[in-house]
């Protein structure tokens, strides 16, 4: 009975037991790939004697700076089975941030689509541990120039056999390593182990009420692999059989609903920034969702207008989620319960809205500024802690890091402010460092953002302190207006009248074209406060 939970036998499964279903992929030379799980198998035990014929040993770190496809999946088995680490890059980061990432973990090989070879190439003399850049295409494809010593995908797998022995190894050994996107200081390593990773894919199974993933599901995985292993699903639908649809680079709404019409997609997860594009699009094109039945949102807090658009005008069910790349990420979710059906249509929504409960495995507490635990009555708010078997134990390489990132306990710190109910269910109402504190009481930028996205001129919305000479901290809303629109200050302050606390009203509204990101799709409040830090409010 005591066998270890390692990756490769995930798809060793999928194959012998889901052999048929597919895996349907946009590719970056354009068209569209598709094979079965049989078919991908073969070939990662092509690809894992590839690996071993290029020297890669247990423990050797192989980045990837790819977009999700079939290849990206054929590397997440194949280097991770034969006992190396898969190491995903975002390739949205900066190119310092880049170039420390690879040098800090020490990757030996590079794999990268098309998109990214420029990339590689412009890098490529700061990188000091890669021995090579393996490009992710065939050999018609490959780039006239590129990194020195490129070798061609395909190429490496022509000759190889069909068949690997998988080796057998302690599951605690490293799987997967992903870097923070670094919004203070360096990036930092989450490093998953095999027993992590594969406990983490049965937690989303198991505590989702159902809904994450089954055998009739074709699964549009939106959310990037190279950002937190694509939240698992790459492990957790092989073991289920659903279909795998990956959309390569095309992120935009209308590459993301053909993709859902035309592999009857039933199921997705993606960030919030995704979402409102591919609503967006919708309403332009009055186009319709109609096999879609669920859709998870995660990575930050969706505004309700999304929410209700999904449910209301295209019939998906809208099940928010919660979680930190150091949590592998899935930490809580709102799944769709018996008890909503008894609810009203505002009392559901209220509880949509929440980030939900955590799966089996996963416990959360709530603490003050002094470490005391704080009730779960969901009127206490506190820095939200974390633990469970597939949180990191530490940073990769970051010996001060860790160290703060644990309380006396053992308990993850994550920054953020919650609420817990009594029923257990986890609301974020903050960062601990992007709160506004207004007169000794503090105002939170998530629900005034949230508040604010209701209003139909208002495409994304940003709230930041700014100092005060009599309350200390005074909010600034900051907002990209619609295209074709012109809202004003009176505008915007009259539609959240009613929907906020009057002191919570902002001092001033200001209008910009587009606000400043991470390299994972969230609004960075870092930036925007340098950016406004000579900003002097109307009411100071």
């Amino acid at each position: 009975m005591d066998r270890p939970l390692l990756i490769a036998p995930v798809m060793a499964h999928a194959a012998a037991y889901h052999g048929d279903r597919e895996i349907v992929s946009r590719t970056v030379e354009g068209p569209i790939h598709r094979y079965t799980y049989r078919d991908s198998y073969r070939r990662m035990q092509k690809l894992a004697n590839a690996l071993v014929a290029l020297g890669v040993k247990p423990g050797d770190r192989v980045a990837t700076l790819a977009w999700n496809g079939y290849r990206h999946l054929e590397l997440y088995y194949a280097v991770s089975g034969i006992g190396a680490v898969c190491h995903t890059i975002n390739p949205r980061l900066f190119p310092d941030q880049l170039a420390y990432i690879v040098n800090h973990a020490g990757d030996r090989f590079v794999f990268a689509d098309l998109t990214f070879v420029p990339l590689v190439e412009a890098l490529a003399p700061t990188l000091k541990t890669v021995e090579a850049t393996v490009v992710m295409t065939d050999r018609a494809h490959m780039p006239e120039a590129g990194p020195e010593k490129a070798l061609c995908y395909e190429e490496l797998l022509e000759d190889q056999p069909e068949s690997f022995e998988w080796p057998e190894f302690d599951e605690n050994t490293a799987a997967m390593l992903c870097y923070t996107s670094g919004t203070t200081g360096h990036p930092k390593g989450a490093l998953y182990s095999h027993r992590s990773t594969l406990l983490h894919a049965l937690c989303c199974l198991a505590g989702t009420d159902g809904n994450w993933a089954s055998r009739g599901d074709s699964f549009l995985v939106v959310v990037p692999m190279f950002h937190v292993c694509a939240w698992g699903a790459p492990y957790s639908c092989p073991m289920v059989g659903a279909k795998l649809v990956f959309p390569g680079p095309g992120y935009d709404g209308e590459s993301l609903h053909g993709l859902i019409e035309d592999e009857g997609v039933t199921t997705t997860a993606g960030v919030p920034t995704i979402w409102l594009g591919l609503l967006d699009y919708l309403g332009r094109t009055g186009k319709r969702l109609d096999g879609l039945t669920r859709m998870v949102c995660g990575g930050a807090a969706p505004p309700m207008a999304l929410i209700r658009a999904m449910q209301e005008d295209y019939g998906v069910e809208f099940i928010q989620g919660w979680g930190m790349t150091e949590t592998s990420p899935v930490a809580a979710v709102c799944s769709p319960t018996p008890d909503m059906e008894a609810m009203s249509a505002e009392e559901r929504y209220a509880l949509k809205a929440k980030a939900g409960r955590p799966p089996f495995g996963v416990e959360l507490k709530i603490v003050d500024d002094a470490g005391r635990r704080l009730p779960h009555d969901g009127e206490a708010s506190g820095e939200l802690l974390v633990r469970g078997p597939y949180v990191i134990r530490g940073y990769y390489g970051d010996e001060a890091a860790s160290e703060a990132a644990f309380d006396e306990e053992g308990w993850f710190r994550t920054g953020d402010v919650s609420t817990i109910d009594p029923q257990g269910y986890m609301q974020i109402t903050d960062r601990t460092k992007d709160l506004i504190k207004s007169g000794g009481e503090w105002i939170s930028s998530i629900e005034l953002e949230n508040a604010v996205m209701a209003q139909p001129d208002v495409a994304e919305a940003a709230a930041i302190a700014r100092p005060h000479p009599k309350w200390l901290e005074r909010p600034l809303l900051v907002i990209v207006p619609k295209p074709g629109t012109t809202p004003g200050k009176d505008d915007i302050l009259g539609f959240l009248a009613d929907k906020v606390a009057k002191w919570w009203l902002p001092d001033d509204v200001v209008f910009v074209e587009e606000l400043p990101h991470t390299a994972t799709g969230k609004v960075s409040k870092a930036r925007l406060r340098e950016r406004f830090k000579d900003y002097q409010l109307p009411t100071a």
